[in-house]
């Protein structure tokens, strides 16, 4: 299993930035991916997460609105769109991916920290 993030950078506050994880080594179709964020100081939390078995689609509160994940899955890819962006979105950006079978009858968040697959990170900055 291989995941490979992208797209992170420098961004002024309100703007958008496009983040891309290409996964590899798996049935991507089978799987869920999800987006995590770990700020300077902080812990890890989720983000948002796809199931590409059925199509599933979850973006925290905290994003909720501003931030959008989708898939191809031709492409093996998943994206997450992010606008309005703010200095408290800073933070490296992490895909992670599990069976989707999973992710039934637990918090989401939990198979992806407990048994994921996980890339190297993006490094997100916004400025004020």
């Amino acid at each position: 299993v291989q995941l490979v993030e992208s797209g992170g950078g420098l961004v002024q506050a309100g703007g958008s930035l496009r983040l891309s994880c290409v996964a590899s080594g798996f049935d991507f179709d089978d799987y869920a991916i999800g987006w995590f964020r770990q700020a300077p100081g902080k812990g890890r939390v989720g983000v948002s997460y796809i199931n590409n078995r059925d199509g599933t689609t979850y973006v925290e509160a905290s994003v909720k609105g501003r931030f959008t994940i989708s898939s191809d899955n031709a492409k093996n890819t998943v994206y997450l769109q992010m606008n309005k962006l703010q200095p408290d979105d800073t933070a490296v950006y992490y895909c992670a991916a599990v069976e989707s079978g999973a992710l039934y009858g637990v918090a989401w968040f939990s198979p992806f920290q407990e048994v994921g697959s996980w890339g190297q990170g993006t490094r997100v900055t916004v400025s004020s």
